[in-house]
């Protein structure tokens, strides 16, 4: 089984998201700032990021650098309401990048398709 990091500072979204993937099998890791979102993947080694962009504090783009940082190899999907930040260079960084939307079918596909890209274990 998979395990996602999911970084989202909605607590709304985290429940919604985090229900949804864990229905798809997934093990699913919450947290609501980039900050802990750099301690997690530090400490659980998550198989996929699923990062929100517009977040208070740092936002989802210097995340994105700073895991990098750590794991040049861990699969980190952009998760976002704003279809504009793809066009800031550093987002291509990503493996993907999914507008937000109540219908979670996007986010799931990329997901599997990512982890399976990667060759890591799916659901």
């Amino acid at each position: 089984m998979a395990t996602i990091l999911l970084v989202e500072d909605d607590k709304n979204q985290q429940l919604l998201f985090g229900e949804e993937l864990r229905e798809e099998g997934f093990e699913v890791l919450v947290v609501g700032t980039g900050e802990e979102a750099i301690e997690t993947v530090k400490k659980s080694a998550p198989d996929l990021v699923v990062l929100d962009v517009a977040m208070p504090g740092m936002d989802g783009i210097e995340v994105l650098g700073r895991i990098l940082g750590e794991d040049h190899r861990l699969p980190v999907i952009l998760h976002t309401a704003y279809s504009t930040y793809k066009d800031n260079f550093m987002t291509w960084a990503a493996d993907a990048y999914v507008v937000k939307s109540g219908d979670l079918s996007a986010l799931k596909a990329e997901i599997k398709r990512v982890l399976q890209k990667r060759g890591k274990p799916q659901s």
